[in-house]
């Protein structure tokens, strides 16, 4: 491919990965692989071969080659910006890579680095980067997508030592890229939430999930009903720096409270509000919908959180209710099919009612200017009386559950979807049931996004509706791995999913060469 590519002017890396001729850059080199001296100094005697695809995480999805000798920061060198918007940008890749950022200027210099808006595809998380005269050009229409173009120079820097000449032209195949964190059955640091959101964003990730609530634990600091929050939590300050580091990593940070279902931490401070069976049993986890107060418990926390998670996304949840995964749910829970046969008529059932408590906890986050996603157990064939909001996407994550509807059932009906398949992307601790510890190279070989449910993709017409996919970690037995240990079980995996969001297609770079790659980016 490279070497089509010294001849067509070039290298098109829609199904795989650019390989540069060593470590050492994208000019020539010498016998030992490293660039030499005058590679740095560029002569107009010098002769340089045809430059090669960077190595990055995610690949690069084309690369114009040129002869040249590339770019490497020098002590002195400037980071420069062309719009004020991307002083955070500026900032952030000047102290990475030891440069000096001198901010909004005009004039240009040998070696600097520019940051600009505009050009690019029209895509907000597309760039390009142009390496030539020793300088280097990133520009986009999005700061976002600037910011990508950081991540791919400093890649670049960190892993070989020199920028390649010429022209990289990128972005993401799918808008969603993300990460997924259970915090309630397993509590983790800021410090270590941190350090996943920098690591997150240098791979080029969006989304960062926060799963705080649970049976186990509510884990965030509540002024409306600090009742309900466990002794170890992250107080409201703690969250709202890490949805700033998220932020400035162009992250969006979405929240789960999750409801009906996996309610036990609230409900042991609300006993009244529990689900109890027609003999009187406390169903758990359930809050009982045909109460009054159980609205207004949890719309009083949705509309209290809608102020310090700022981002545009949520997660309603309404997964794994008891009440319907009971044989007869009518016969079961007489309070709720009377409450639905009383809202929707003669022919209401339980499953109505609970798609309705579905739509209205979306209304409530909705008047926030949300988008909302809830798991694909959450829509319930059986309602009959009362269909989910036509806005609320599937996050859809298993085949597994008694009944589940295949991902074309929503996709046919024109849902769009996000991609959780717990085949491939549940990483839960102990490996519960059928649940085994993901591997990056079972990612990178065998998914890709249109891979929803077990291992079979879904027709192609549909791919325009799946908007992503997520990695999860699940905390059902919370102390069968330190946080160390997950970070250190998750990092292929995360690398592995990421190019897959980024380019879906089969990769050109085989598993142990991408291992190798990630192991030299660091």
């Amino acid at each position: 491919m490279a070497v089509a590519a010294a001849v067509a002017g070039t290298v098109a890396l829609g199904t795989g990965i650019g390989v540069w001729a060593s470590s050492g850059g994208g000019g020539g080199q010498g016998s030992t692989g490293q660039a030499t001296v005058a590679e740095t100094n560029p002569s107009p005697t010098r002769s340089y071969p045809m430059s090669k695809a960077p190595q990055t995480i995610p690949a690069v999805r084309s690369h114009t080659p040129a002869r040249g000798p590339g770019w490497r920061p020098r002590p002195g060198d400037r980071v420069v910006i062309a719009d004020a918007g991307l002083a955070d940008e500026g900032r952030l890749i000047a102290g990475e890579l030891g440069m000096s950022y001198a901010g909004q200027k005009n004039d240009t210099k040998a070696g600097d680095l520019r940051l600009s808006l505009g050009g690019g595809s029209g895509d907000q998380e597309s760039y390009t980067m142009t390496v030539r005269g020793g300088r280097v050009d990133i520009s986009g229409p999005g700061q976002a997508g600037v910011f990508y173009g950081t991540r791919t120079l400093k890649q670049e820097v960190h892993g070989g030592g020199t920028a390649p000449e010429g022209v990289v032209r990128d972005e993401p195949a799918k808008p969603v890229r993300g990460f997924m964190l259970d915090i309630a059955r397993k509590p983790y640091s800021e410090s270590w939430i941190e350090d996943r959101i920098r690591e997150l964003g240098d791979l080029k990730y969006n989304e960062l999930g926060l799963h705080f609530s649970d049976d186990q634990a509510f884990r965030i600091e509540s002024s409306t009903h600090p009742e309900i929050v466990s002794p170890d939590h992250l107080t409201k300050a703690q969250v709202k720096r890490i949805v700033d580091l998220a932020n400035s990593r162009h992250i969006t940070v979405v929240p789960e409270l999750d409801s009906p279902g996996h309610l036990g931490a609230v409900l042991a401070a609300h006993p009244d509000l529990k689900l109890r069976n027609g003999n009187g049993v406390v169903t758990k986890g359930a809050i009982d919908i045909s109460k009054p107060g159980s609205a207004g418990l949890i719309d009083d926390l949705l509309n209290e959180y809608a102020g310090l998670f700022t981002g545009g996304q949520w997660n309603l949840g309404g997964d794994e209710y008891q009440a319907l995964m009971a044989s007869n749910p009518q016969t079961a829970y007489p309070q709720l099919a009377a409450a639905a046969r009383q809202k929707f008529g003669a022919s209401g059932n339980v499953a109505d009612l609970t798609t309705q408590w579905l739509n209205d906890r979306a209304a409530t986050v909705r008047a926030h200017g949300r988008t909302m996603r809830a798991w694909n157990d959450g829509f319930y064939r059986s309602a009959t009386a009362v269909r989910p909001a036509d806005d609320l996407q599937v996050a859809y994550w298993t085949g597994k559950e008694i009944g589940a509807r295949p991902p074309e059932d929503y996709l046919s009906a024109g849902r769009k979807l996000i991609n959780y398949n717990d085949e491939f992307l549940y990483y839960v601790l102990g490996q519960p049931q059928t649940f085994v510890y993901p591997t990056g190279r079972r990612i990178y070989e065998q998914w890709n996004p249109r891979v929803v449910r077990g291992t079979t993709a879904v027709p192609a017409r549909y791919d325009g509706q799946i908007l992503g996919g997520t990695f999860a970690v699940w905390g059902d037995f919370p102390d069968a791995q330190t946080p160390d240990q997950v970070a250190a079980g998750i990092r292929m995996p995360l690398r592995a999913t990421v190019q897959k969001l980024w380019d879906p297609g089969t990769p050109a770079m085989s598993w142990t060469d991408f291992k190798s790659l990630a192991d030299r980016l660091g």
